[in-house]
């Protein structure tokens, strides 16, 4: 089967999650359907935990904090304006009375206010209710030094109003190579500084977050010895699991990572389980098998179900927004239910048609922003891959498809990124590329992507 008619046989008609980069309002943007409402009242005493190396109750669903509601009614991941500090409270209320216990922030999150808004929602609990997770994310070589690596950790504490941190993390590693975990944390002592914290116990927990070069992840792992890491972070789902390497060759498929990690008997903690997003919505042919299954879960279920399925899963972390991202992830795990053998077999053939069309794989984390140019590139990349998806890139005129494909996508990229935001203000400046985790050439895209547009346009 070429890809146009894969496309045409199990894409018609799919609108994959995204829609906090496509400025969609809180009623549009849903990680589930309004099906999951059937299922009635969300249980307080049935949330799903696990023990962490300490002794830790965690709980399975764990809040990722980089994508709080703004009084505009957008994430912060991706809008300028002020985070909804009152929402946000009503957010960590409900989700605490539901059981969830571990907040997950970082001074880069939210154009750094997460922590603050963060701290201010947690500070109104008793302090042995809940655990905080932050990192040190000196991406930028000028806070390299010790001393602005120090004076960042410190900036936590005071922005989480806390004395101690319970899972601490050195962010991004992997992300550029060995060199950049030789300055960000080796060869300034800035490790060492944060071993010498856990021992004094400001630090409880200590681990790192695993981007893309997987020498670093092997090197921080191999001498396990030294450092007894408490804890690791990865990229986990069940596209990624074997088919890592397909949405990104520069991507290690996370059986991998989680098997390194289990044989040290060091918990996992969970990133990206619906891959930026994109497995909360599937193609028609996928979305049919699954509520063939579960009629009334989300999409989203499944792919929260597969990532606190392996033991080792300490917690799985999501970015929710909205009250409804947060009941339906709730009502996934409370309680979580392992998935069978025949189930697994179902998200791995999933897995299979997923990679077998050729997306971009973004994963919005946002690390390329801001573009210096005023650029909004996640957005392009959910808007060209939606089209993608929905088999609106078409490439010749005589396709009967050609004219509908033509209309839908220019519609669709002058309604969602103003003008002066699109990809032909991209000068190839090569500023985002270095920052990108899943390591996409974004300026090659951004002229591909471009060109496409004009040759829409001039038809």
């Amino acid at each position: 089967m070429d890809r146009r008619a894969f496309i045409k046989t199990f894409s018609a008609g799919t609108l994959l999650t995204g829609a906090a980069l496509a400025g969609c309002s809180p009623k549009q943007q849903t990680t589930g359907d309004s099906a999951s409402a059937a299922l009635g009242e969300i249980p307080t005493d049935q949330m799903t935990y696990r023990t962490g190396k300490h002794g830790e109750r965690v709980s399975l669903l764990g809040y990722g904090c980089m994508r709080w509601p703004t009084v505009t009614g957008k994430s912060a991941r991706d809008n300028d304006s002020d985070i909804d500090q009152e929402e946000v409270n009503r957010l960590v209320d409900y989700a605490m009375a539901h059981g969830v216990n571990y907040f997950d922030t970082s001074p880069a999150y939210c154009k750094g206010f997460s922590e603050r808004a963060t701290g201010i929602a947690l500070a109104r609990h008793p302090r042995n209710e809940y655990y905080i997770a932050t990192k040190l994310s000196n991406f930028s070589p000028d806070t390299w030094s010790y001393k602005q690596s120090v004076n960042m950790y410190k900036r936590s504490f005071e922005y989480l109003q806390t004395d101690h941190i319970d899972f601490y993390l050195l962010h991004g590693i992997g992300m550029g190579g060995m060199d950049n975990l030789r300055g960000r944390y080796l060869d300034n002592g800035v490790l060492d500084f944060l071993l010498e914290e856990r021992k004094a116990g400001r630090i409880r927990n200590l681990g790192f977050s695993y981007h893309g070069d997987i020498e670093c992840f092997d090197y921080l792992l191999e001498r396990h010895d030294i450092y007894d890491w408490d804890f690791v972070q990865i990229q986990h789902n069940y596209v990624d699991w074997h088919y890592a390497k397909q949405v990104n060759t520069r991507n290690t498929n996370s059986e991998y990572l989680y098997t390194e990690l289990e044989k040290r008997h060091i918990p996992a903690v969970i990133m990206e389980p619906l891959l930026g997003g994109r497995l909360a919505s599937l193609n028609r042919h996928s979305t049919e098998l699954l509520k063939q299954r579960e009629p009334q879960r989300s999409i989203a279920s499944w792919a929260f179900r597969f990532s606190g399925n392996q033991p080792g899963v300490l917690t799985s972390l999501s970015g929710m927004t909205y009250m409804d991202h947060l009941q339906d992830n709730l009502r996934t795990f409370c309680p979580h239910k392992q998935l069978t053998d025949d189930e697994l077999q179902l998200l791995e053939h999933i897995a299979q048609n997923y990679v077998s069309y050729p997306i971009i794989p973004c994963t919005n984390c946002q690390y390329c922003m801001p573009c210096p140019y005023g650029i909004d590139i996640p957005t392009i990349f959910f808007l060209y891959n939606n089209s993608l998806n929905k088999g609106d890139i078409v490439a010749d005129k005589t396709d009967p498809e050609y004219k509908d494909a033509r209309r839908h996508f220019l519609i669709d990229y002058q309604r969602r990124v103003p003008r002066e935001r699109q990809a032909d203000h991209c000068i190839g400046c090569g500023q985002c590329k270095i920052h990108c985790p899943q390591r996409i050439d974004i300026p090659a895209q951004m002229t591909r992507i471009d060109q496409l547009a004009e040759n829409y346009r001039r038809q």
